[in-house]
């Protein structure tokens, strides 16, 4: 998954555009559903205190990646509502 290296590569230089951000969550939905934003979401929120824990420098990266999903799922699960 393309996807999966975009915020690998992210978190390891230490930034990402929100743009990119976006996009990467979006391509994730759309090649694998919620289902697979939900995963990337379980991922992160698996990762992101390991990496913190161990003090790895680009952890707040991992923690934006993890808020991000976490605010996608919630839009998109508004949206649903409001059909």
């Amino acid at each position: 998954m393309r996807e999966l290296d975009t915020i690998a590569e992210s978190i390891r230089v230490g930034y990402v555009h929100p743009t990119t951000m976006l996009n990467t969550l979006i391509e994730i939905e759309n090649g694998g559903g919620l289902s697979a934003v939900r995963r990337i979401e379980r991922q992160l929120s698996l990762g992101t205190p390991a990496l913190r824990e161990r003090g790895y420098p680009h952890s707040d990266l991992a923690q934006r990646w993890l808020n991000a999903a976490r605010a996608y799922l919630i839009a998109q699960a508004e949206r649903r509502q409001a059909v």
